[in-house]
């Protein structure tokens, strides 16, 4: 216990060391590097915060808990298609392996590994996407070249004092109000990300309190499991849950204004809205899940809302908008969500609730 204590303790005094004040880094070309830094080999420890303030889906349990609370991750990668993350608790861990043969999961409670086959229908949000390199990437390319940045001075991340950049979106309807980003000069690997609201406040920070960037070894990256542990194979499309697939026929070609986008491989069975910081997802919960969720999420303090053809509930934070309808000629819930302005989010609501020819 000592041991490990000192482990813990360890990153944070080296944090503690004074910061070498120097000239802004242009913030031009740390963006680019930024932007080329995919396939960077490393191997690190790091933490996200997140107060977003979101309701608890029965369904989204372990998403609603990493969006407002810490996650401790381990992370290797020795490309964008080669990686593992463990997200570490006091219970275990949930390991996540990702290789161009496809994903494994591993339990560390039920000492059970699982294949993934198949496609992911749909690819909820996982640790994996918290590490500061997939968090800062992404939204980075989500904002577009029409955002604009400016140097940030430089910190003491990791051991590494790193130049950053802060970008602004321009996108009118996002929650965003900033991105601070700091990477590595040398490969543009972010190593702490802070996303703030429209009011200035930080809602979410992903940091790396340890990191290097040597290939990881074959070894670890090979997911395996020992005598005693169990496996199995489980299709890619079983892992929603009571998530509802989505298809054609169940979503408009536009709602709020906003067309509906190919999504990525991954996604491809939610229908996804807009582009830039302020696109927004819909997915249905299926039956009872989603009434129930639905009923929750108003008793604890979400504001209840009446729709042209059924009723819901929303919840808006600083950065995050959730809007949940219940058209009356459905069996699905249907659950809107995205960094945007909540007035966008029921507008795209109330249009869902009106759909005529659902199936009951």
């Amino acid at each position: 216990m000592v041991g490990t204590a000192a482990v813990c303790a360890l990153p944070v005094l080296i944090n503690a060391l004074p910061v070498a004040v120097g000239r802004p880094a242009d913030a031009a070309q740390l963006r680019a590097r930024i932007l080329a830094s995919a396939n960077v080999p490393y191997q690190g420890y790091a933490q996200s915060n997140g107060a977003l303030g979101i309701p608890t889906l029965h369904e989204l349990s372990d998403v609603t808990a990493m969006l407002d609370g810490t996650t401790r991750m381990r992370a290797w990668q020795a490309s964008a298609t080669r990686w593992r993350v463990d997200a570490l608790s006091d219970a275990g861990e949930h390991d996540t392996y990702r290789a161009p043969g496809g994903t494994f999961a591993w339990d560390s409670g039920s000492e059970l590994l699982t294949e993934v086959t198949g496609t992911e229908a749909i690819r909820l949000p996982r640790a994996a996407d918290l590490v500061p390199p997939a968090l800062g990437l992404r939204l980075l390319r989500d904002a577009g070249s029409g955002a604009r940045i400016s140097a940030l001075p430089a910190q003491r991340i990791a051991g590494r004092t790193v130049p950053g950049l802060r970008l602004v979106p321009t996108d009118p309807e996002t929650t965003i109000g900033h991105v601070d980003i700091w990477a590595d000069p040398g490969n543009g690997l972010p190593l702490q990300v802070e996303v703030a609201g429209r009011g200035g406040q930080v809602m979410m920070t992903s940091r790396f309190m340890q990191v290097n960037f040597s290939r990881p070894a074959s070894q670890v990256l090979t997911p395996a499991h020992g005598p005693g542990s169990g496996f199995s194979k489980t299709p890619a499309a079983d892992i929603a849950g009571a998530i509802g697939n989505l298809d054609d026929e169940q979503l408009p070609d536009a709602l709020a204004g906003r067309r509906r986008v190919p999504p990525p491989a991954a996604f491809r069975e939610i229908g996804i809205y807009g582009d830039g910081l302020s696109r927004f997802a819909v997915i249905a919960v299926r039956g009872r899940t989603g009434l129930r969720d639905l009923r929750s999420t108003r008793d604890n303090g979400g504001t209840p809302l009446t729709f042209k053809g059924g009723f819901g509930v929303q919840v808006a934070t600083p950065l995050i908008t959730v809007a949940l309808v219940h058209p009356y000629n459905s069996f699905d819930t249907f659950l809107v969500a995205g960094l945007a302005k909540p007035q966008l989010l029921v507008r795209a609501a109330d249009e869902l609730s009106v759909k005529p020819d659902r199936d009951l």
